[in-house]
Formats: C-alpha cells, structure tokens, sequence
C-alpha cells in the first residue's frame, strides 16, 4: 500500500483551492522555475535537461495565452507579449541561448510582479468592502 506524500496533497488542495488569479500567480512561479532550470541545464551542457524545462516554461506560456480575453483590449497587447516570449524561448532551446532565457525571465517576472500587486490591491479592497479591515 503507498502511502501519501503530504507534501503532493498539500500542492493539490492549493491548486484547487486557489482563486483564478492566484492560478495565475502560480503559471508565472512555475514559468520562472523552468526558466531557473533551463538556464542552470545550459550552463552544465546538459542539452535534454535544457530541453524538457524550456518546454514546459513555453507550455505554461501557451496557457497563459490561452487563458486571455481577448474582448479585452489589453489582452491583444498581452498576447504579443506572451508570443514574443514564446519565440525567445524557442530561440533559447534552439542555441542554448541564455541570454534570452533571461530576456523572458525579466518579462516574466515583470507580469508576476504586477499580477500580485493587483491581487494584494483586490484582497484589501474585498475586505474592506466586506467590512473585515
């Protein structure tokens, strides 16, 4: 019988009982790991290493793009964002570029940054609206 790791059920239950924006705050989190990982496998030349955690920085890219509205006029702005990042990382799994791994490092960062920001300002003003501050 196997037991639980309760280090995994505690990431599930964070998952799915994280808000649509801390979903988000996390995609950005688990982007800039990637990108860590990515970088230390091309320093070391290990080119599979590089590889597979590039690839899943571009997959969390690709949700993040998926996840836009687009009725939003921002969005549009965002999505040429997120495709230009995507491209840098194609580049940078490609030639084993760190430079442009650390080109979508600092954007992604910037839009993680920003992105809890505005969920700090929306809790305080949801508190305050419910009248708990």
């Amino acid at each position: 019988m196997a037991l639980n790791n309760p280090y995994q059920s505690y990431q599930k239950n964070s998952v799915t009982t994280a808000s649509p924006g801390e979903l988000t705050l996390m995609l950005y989190n688990g982007c800039l790991k990637f990108i860590t990982f990515g970088k230390k496998a091309i320093e070391a030349g290990d080119i599979e290493a590089r590889n597979t955690n590039i690839i899943k920085a571009q997959n969390i890219v690709q949700e993040l793009m998926v996840t836009l509205n687009m009725k939003v006029d921002v969005s549009k702005n965002m999505m040429s964002l997120y495709d230009y990042m995507n491209r840098r990382l194609i580049d940078a799994n490609v030639k084993g570029d760190i430079r442009a791994l650390e080109e979508v490092e600092g954007l992604i960062t910037e839009f993680r940054d920003a992105w809890k920001e505005v969920i700090q300002i929306n809790r305080k003003k949801q508190f305050s609206d419910s009248g708990q501050i």
